[in-house]
């Protein structure tokens, strides 16, 4: 099978990350070379956390407002979420998944488990995103999270009890990608 081979890269903007436009040829049918020009946006590696408190059954998500889901239909702009954010430069995806809950959600986490990592829009985005189950304290002493102001970050939480959650799932309400997939994961490998 032949090589692909990158013609050029071209940079559309710069501003916050990369967008680059990649000219490039890979194999396609056949083995037939095919030329293509794509759009590459170049993100950082992320962590998403999905809390979970076993003691009182209940399932930790973060609630916050998300401008490209709000162009693209939802009334609201908001989503709920799995705990979730951009790996630091030196950081190892486990700290940042730390980092983070305790960001968003003020609670310390226990027992972080990697249960995969995806790449969560690969036509696209070059963001690799690891994926984590964790537990929290839900009666335990927490700090304030929210998120940080410095990143204009306003979060809201929100616990479900893993009835309401698992209802949830299966009502196809959860419209972000990382938090089904952790959902679907702790729920296939959860027992009641």
């Amino acid at each position: 099978m032949s090589e692909v081979t990158i013609f050029s890269q071209t940079t559309l903007s710069d501003k916050k990350y990369p967008l680059k436009e990649i000219s490039f040829e890979k194999p396609g049918h056949g083995g037939r070379l095919v030329k293509h020009l794509h759009e590459i946006y170049y993100r950082p590696d992320a962590v998403a956390v999905l809390l979970v408190d076993y003691a009182q059954r209940s399932l930790l998500f973060t609630n916050q407002f998300r401008v490209a889901s709000f162009i693209n239909g939802n009334p609201s702009g908001n989503l709920i979420e799995a705990c979730a954010g951009l790996i630091d430069e030196g950081e190892s995806p486990e700290q940042a998944a730390i980092r983070e809950a305790v960001e968003e959600t003020g609670y310390r986490i226990q027992n972080l488990e990697k249960v995969g990592a995806v790449y969560p829009s690969a036509g696209g985005v070059t963001e690799f995103l690891h994926l984590f189950v964790a537990e929290y304290n839900s009666k335990g002493d927490h700090e304030a999270g929210g998120g940080l102001e410095s990143e204009g970050e306003y979060i809201e939480l929100v616990e479900l009890s893993f009835e309401d959650a698992k209802a949830k799932m299966l009502a196809g309400a959860f419209n972000d990608a990382k938090t089904l997939l952790l959902v679907q994961h702790f729920f296939l490998n959860h027992s009641e």
